[in-house]
């Protein structure tokens, strides 16, 4: 449900600017207020799920995501939409902080590789459905019905989530929260991701952005120092002092950096470039999911029986060839090369996420699994979040840059395209380097 919402939000860039009568840079953040909502609530919602029975707080996951989906169709101005994908945004972190550890903890071995991989296929069917329902809702209604399929599927979630989860607690513990982290952990990022974001309209070195700078670092320290020294923290510190947890994390962030490069751009480029209607844009991102959910599971399997080592490398250098590809796009790209792009970019994402997460949480002792699904969940969330900023910042940058000069508006959209292509090879670089160093056997 998560992925058909946020693929079907993403093809919607185009037409939610157009109807709202809003610039690139703003409808971002109908992207960015979900993302940054999500990311800063799972430590919260995480400590949550250890406290209360399990069915009843996933099924409020889903309940509150139902009905922010459904406020988000009846939205009707910019403000509003954003309001209610916050309200959406919490309902999806309650479900994504107790995801992974209900998953690791009910599975052993293998079958965890397995039961990762499967998980990672249901994913990209969400996502892979996603463009396409999205894409017929647009051409048929507009842009506010691609938030509507998400009602039904959470509400039937709300009900067999409370009926079949486990409803016991097998100890009762006192609720500790680390108000004072959790507040600056949310202004630190916030800070950091506003940065980026308008810091090309500002002015880099402007008085704003100087400051928010500086309110990064100022309540980064502080919320690093807080939460090193007291005996609950929103995030234990102590846990990177493993290398593949650590390096691991740091790969995944990067790994969505890198899709989200093209992910954001394409619909733009099948639209704005290409001329395909809303849903010829779908089914031509289709077929990135539909590789995505084939190989998945097998790579899980694959992980679960001979570890991650070896997909965790084959995956970045499966994204920085597909985005080397995605670099050569201009009008008269024939449709057959858009497919193949958008399927080896799938591929890349089946061989590296399952492999990935299943070392992740291995790599950590039983009673902090809960610990390590949050943070993990907090790294893929960042490089979503990042992934989409640094995207249209640089894009946007890139654009302006080449009007300016007195480029025509396509020719100064592609080559805005690709040097941003160019950045995301940069992220999966940055990828591949630390899987390998994640994965890579200690010397004996």
């Amino acid at each position: 449900m998560g992925m058909l919402d946020s693929t079907s939000v993403n093809l919607a860039l185009f037409p939610i600017a157009q109807g709202l009568n809003i610039t690139l840079v703003q409808v971002q953040w109908v992207v960015i207020s979900y993302m940054l909502v999500l990311t800063v609530l799972l430590p919260f919602f995480g400590k949550l799920g250890d406290i209360f029975p399990k069915n009843k707080i996933y099924a409020s996951g889903f309940f509150v995501f139902a009905l922010g989906a459904f406020l988000c169709f009846t939205s009707r101005n910019f403000y509003l939409l954003i309001l209610f994908r916050c309200l959406e945004a919490a309902g999806a972190s309650i479900m994504i902080a107790n995801g992974p550890a209900a998953i690791a903890s009910l599975f052993k071995g293998k079958d965890r590789g397995k039961a990762l991989g499967i998980n990672a296929c249901i994913v990209a069917v969400g996502g892979m459905s996603g463009p396409a329902v999205g894409g017929f809702l647009i051409h048929l209604f507009d842009w506010h019905a691609i938030f509507l399929p998400s009602v039904p599927i959470a509400l039937i979630g709300a009900f067999y989530s409370y009926k079949f989860l486990p409803s016991y607690i097998k100890k009762q513990k006192i609720f500790k929260f680390d108000y004072k982290g959790f507040i600056y952990f949310t202004i630190a990022l916030m800070a950091l991701l506003l940065a980026i974001s308008e810091g090309h309209n500002w002015g880099w070195k402007s008085l704003k952005i100087i400051a928010l700078g500086v309110l990064t670092l100022i309540f980064g320290g502080l919320f690093y120092f807080r939460d090193k020294k007291i005996n609950y923290p929103l995030i234990n510190f102590k846990m990177f002092k493993i290398k593949t947890f650590t390096f691991g994390n740091i790969a995944v962030m990067t790994s969505y950096m890198c899709m989200f490069t093209n992910g954001v751009l394409l619909p733009f480029f099948l639209q704005e470039i290409v001329k395909y209607n809303a849903f010829v844009a779908g089914l031509l991102i289709l077929p990135y999911s539909v590789a995505s959910s084939v190989v998945a599971p097998f790579a899980g399997s694959y992980a679960g029986k001979h570890g991650s080592g070896v997909l965790t490398v084959t995956g970045p250098v499966i994204y920085i060839i597909s985005l080397i590809i995605f670099t050569t796009f201009n009008a008269s790209t024939p449709m057959w090369e858009i497919i193949f792009a958008s399927v080896i970019m799938g591929i890349g994402n089946g061989c590296f996420q399952s492999p990935s997460n299943n070392a992740i949480i291995t790599s950590v002792d039983k009673e902090e699994l809960g610990i390590a699904s949050g943070i993990l969940s907090l790294s893929r969330n960042l490089g979503n979040i990042l992934g989409v900023a640094v995207t249209i910042t640089l894009f946007d940058s890139f654009r302006n840059i080449f009007l300016n000069n007195g480029l025509k508006y396509q020719d100064a959209f592609l080559s805005s395209y690709h040097r941003t292509m160019c950045f995301g090879i940069l992220f999966g670089i940055c990828c591949l380097v630390c899987s390998f160093i994640a994965y890579r056997p200690e010397k004996k």
